[in-house]
């Protein structure tokens, strides 16, 4: 379709590469593809406390051993950090951000989030936080249909960088993607609650943001995510049964496919996000459960 077209999976490397991510990677990977368009990695390791090179390596090898290769040099954050500081600085200078001394427990009663803009200094450890507004944001996902954020910017201003150096998620993530070109991005419903703040982020930075598509996740019968914090299990490497099962929940018919490589080819012109619409989960099967 359009050669224009670039997407990516970008896992954290806090654990091996599980049933629910291998998903994502292919749906991604999948939907490039299909547009003619180029597929990347990015290792999204900007915390570095959690993330641990061995398993960079791991899910890379995984990665690997299911074909699903990046077309350019995989991108690590952790190196970047000057990148996201000159645009943290940005920020700094239009007011966007503030500093913020507060600590976990004096947030409890706000379960986490950061209500007010408080009076705080740089004097003292310090994270740097994003000034919210109550902007509204509407976009098109292709599986959930119309995403309207009405209170997602409303009493809560996220933390950009952490008192201990390290950059959020949240401002690394946007940074990258416009660095690296992104025109659309195929992740984890579980992403859709923090939407509004990418958004925000672009729109403060005046960049167009990529496409969405947020595929359903996968969970048990208790309906918890399949994650690392739940200690998913690794998936096994280059294993065409698990990729099947992959296909199966993607909608994708592979009965009749013997490799890897045959499956992906067959699985590329099936792939549909209409398959999966206004899905935000879909429960593992009994027959699956191995992959808890």
């Amino acid at each position: 379709m359009s050669q224009c077209y670039r997407g990516r999976f970008a896992p954290s490397p806090t654990g091996p590469l599980h049933f629910g991510s291998l998903l994502c990677a292919v749906a991604s990977y999948l939907d490039a593809r299909q547009r003619n368009g180029t597929w990347l990695i990015r290792m999204e390791d900007v915390d570095g406390v959690r993330c641990k090179p061995e398993y960079a390596e791991q899910i890379l090898a995984t990665l690997n051993s299911y074909q699903l290769i990046s077309d350019e040099p995989v991108r690590f954050q952790l190196p970047h950090a000057d990148i996201y500081e000159y645009y943290l600085d940005q920020l700094k200078q239009h007011n966007h951000v503030f500093p913020c001394n507060c600590t976990r427990q004096s947030l409890v009663e706000h379960q986490g989030r950061h209500p007010d803009i408080c009076q705080s200094t740089t004097n003292k450890p310090h994270s740097w936080r994003l000034k919210t507004q109550n902007d509204v944001y509407r976009c098109h996902d292709a599986i959930q249909g119309t995403l309207l954020f009405e209170q997602d910017l409303t009493g809560n201003h996220p933390i950009l960088k952490r008192k201990d150096g390290y950059f959020s998620y949240q401002l690394a993530v946007v940074i990258d993607d416009h660095k690296q070109g992104i025109t659309h991005l195929v992740r984890g419903a579980d992403l859709i609650d923090t939407t509004a703040q990418q958004l925000y982020l672009f729109d403060l930075f005046g960049w167009p943001p990529p496409k969405l598509c947020h595929i359903p996740l996968i969970v048990n019968e208790q309906r918890e995510k399949i994650s690392k914090q739940n200690h998913a299990k690794a998936v096994p490497n280059g294993d065409l049964a698990t990729l099947k099962r992959v296909m199966y929940y993607l909608g994708i018919q592979t009965d009749h496919t013997t490799n890897i490589q045959e499956t992906l080819i067959q699985a590329i012109p099936q792939w549909s996000p209409n398959t999966l619409t206004k899905q935000r989960v879909m429960t593992l099967q009994a027959s699956d459960t191995h992959f808890l």
